[in-house]
Order: structure tokens, then C-alpha cells, then sequence
């Protein structure tokens, strides 16, 4: 089978096509032929191991997980003798955060990891997407932030993949919503929902007197320091990127303030049951999958460039096109 293999660190170029050995499940695995897989900011800083603590988690020296990859959408084409909750045939979508592999025409997966059926009225492209942004979304506001309805909550980055199923989640759960984003994408932003938006281009949100029962950094470009005046007392700032900063405010606000800073590793805190409450609101047309580019699995060196320029609107899906 075909897989995107990277044995070192560095550029786009590191990620190198080649034939490798098609798995074969274990007594308590399932093997999913791929037809979708997504490319994400976290892949690309698993690629160039930065930030550093990447190395620590992932491999010192070189990636020890060579095939790259968290989201998943594809079909069932063979389960090992003791899989009871799936079989061949089955249209599935999910994650494999602990050790990746989605870059690669098949993977295996133990059937208890995070893989639930597919919805019903989605495509492959529009099920791996939802689990880039829509999983991520929902453990930070709904498991982190303990969102409200009539809370007050903006999105930072919200035209994003997290950012813009993070505008979906907090209008489906009765918030209140601003999305940050700039010019190009308000009317995108406005049509998922939310109901201001503010142009970074023309305006800081720190800094007009506006405050919010959560503040939802998307992208990670704002600091709990420059974002905790536009809180409310018992306000939450939830940042998805993990840095030194937002880790040494978490321990700080834990003990003292009201005024909260938080992250999560939200991949290593899913489950089926997400899954299942992100496929029945995308069956019930509550959200929808925001995919803005699609790359056929060759061409994957291509998607780690476009997605590093930062301008991407939603999801940047793989293809698995002409599997073999």
C-alpha cells in the first residue's frame, strides 16, 4: 500500500510517498481502507517538532510514529476475530491521536479507540473534517469552558477548522457569539452563525470594552495576560496551543483569581460517545463540515505548505484516490 512516510524532522519535503506493508488486524482490531484523512497545524508542528516539547512526547531524535496523521474517515474492510461493534463494510470516521497512521491507504485501529459510524448523510471528506475541528471544539468549550446558553463568547480565529465548528458548537449550545476573523471571511463567519463579528484587521477586541464569559483562542495568538480585561469575573480564556505562557497562567489562575486560563489536550479526551453527538448534529444539520481545499495523498507535501501559511479557511482534506 502507499503510505506518507517521515523519518526526520524538517520541511514539507521529509515527507516522502512509498509502498509499505499493508497491516493486518489483531484478534481485536479493525482495518479501515482510508478514503479521507485531514492535514492540521498540530501535524505540521509533529513534522518540524516545534514547539520543542514535541520531541519529548513524540521521538527525540526522529518521529516515532513514521506514518503521520490523527483524522480518519473511511470504510471497514476487515476486523479481527474477537471485534464485536463493527464489521466489513462499515463506514466509519475518528482519530488515532496516540499513534497517528492515517497517511497511509489502510490502518488499523482497536475497536474500542475513538471510531464510530460515520453520518449517515456525510461524505468521507465531510466526516474527517468534522474530527479535526468539531472534536477539538467541543472538549474546550462544552468539557473545559462548562458553556451556558446566553453566555457571551468569542472565537478567536474563528474562520479556522476549530474556530469555525467552535461558532457552530457555542450557537448549538444557546451562547452568544462573536467571531474574530478577517475581512475576506465575515460573510463565511456570519453563515455559520455568529452573531457579531469583530476584523482584526480593524479592531482589537482587548481593547473595546467588550467582555465575554469565554474567550475561545482558536489559533493561539492571543495571551490569558492580554485577553483577561475583556473577561467577565468568573470568565474562562481557553487557548488550543500549548506554550510555556499558557501553562504557567493555568497553574497561576488555578490558585488565584476568578478569572480562569485553560487548555486541554483535547485529542487524548475523546471517545465514541463525542463521536456519535457530533454525527447526530451534523445528521440534523446543526453543523456542517467547512472543507476549504482537498489534496490527493501524493501530493501531501503541497498540503503541509498551504497549511503553514496560516490562510486556510476550515479543513485541508487528503484524498485517497485510485486505491489499490
Amino acid at each position: 500500500m502507499r503510505a506518507i512516510v517521515c523519518t526526520k524532522y524538517g520541511t514539507p519535503d521529509v515527507l516522502q510517498l512509498k509502498e509499505v506493508e499493508k497491516p493486518t488486524p489483531k484478534d481485536n482490531e479493525i482495518r479501515i481502507k482510508m478514503h479521507a484523512a485531514i492535514v492540521t497545524p498540530s501535524d505540521c508542528a509533529f513534522r518540524k517538532a516545534d514547539p520543542f516539547i514535541v520531541r519529548l512526547m513524540y521521538g527525540l531524535t526522529r518521529p516515532k510514529h513514521a506514518i503521520f496523521g490523527v483524522e480518519l474517515a473511511g470504510e471497514i474492510d476487515s476486523v479481527g476475530k474477537d471485534v464485536t461493534s463493527f464489521k466489513e463494510g462499515d463506514r466509519i470516521f475518528g482519530i488515532s491521536p496516540a499513534a497517528f497512521g492515517t497517511y497511509a491507504e489502510y490502518m488499523c485501529l482497536p475497536e474500542d479507540k475513538p471510531v464510530s459510524t460515520a453520518p449517515a448523510n456525510a461524505t468521507f471528506e465531510e466526516a474527517a473534517g468534522v474530527c479535526d475541528g468539531g472534536l477539538t471544539a467541543l472538549i474546550f468549550l462544552r468539557d473545559t469552558a462548562h458553556i451556558g446558553r446566553g453566555q457571551k463568547v468569542l472565537i478567536n480565529g474563528a474562520s479556522g477548522s476549530v474556530g469555525a465548528y467552535a461558532v457552530q458548537l457555542a450557537k448549538y449550545f444557546g451562547a452568544e457569539v462573536t467571531g474574530v476573523c478577517s475581512a475576506p471571511n465575515i460573510a463565511f463567519v456570519k453563515s455559520l452563525g455568529a452573531d457579531q463579528i469583530i476584523d482584526y484587521t480593524k479592531e482589537d477586541f482587548t481593547k473595546n470594552g467588550q467582555i465575554y464569559d469565554v474567550i475561545f483562542d482558536a489559533v493561539g495568538k492571543r495571551s490569558f495576560s492580554q485577553c483577561k480585561n475583556s473577561l467577565t469575573e468568573h470568565g474562562v480564556y481557553l487557548s488550543t496551543v500549548p506554550t510555556l505562557g499558557i501553562m504557567l497562567h493555568m497553574l497561576w489562575t488555578s490558585k488565584i483569581g476568578s478569572k480562569k486560563a485553560k487548555f486541554t489536550a483535547s485529542g487524548l479526551q475523546q471517545n465514541k460517545e463525542n463521536l456519535a453527538f457530533l454525527a447526530e448534529l451534523f445528521e440534523a444539520g446543526k453543523i456542517r463540515s467547512v472543507i476549504d481545499r482537498r489534496y490527493p495523498l501524493e501530493q501531501m507535501a503541497e498540503a503541509h505548505r498551504y497549511v503553514e501559511t496560516g490562510r486556510k479557511k476550515g479543513n485541508v482534506v487528503i484524498t485517497f484516490e485510485g486505491l489499490r
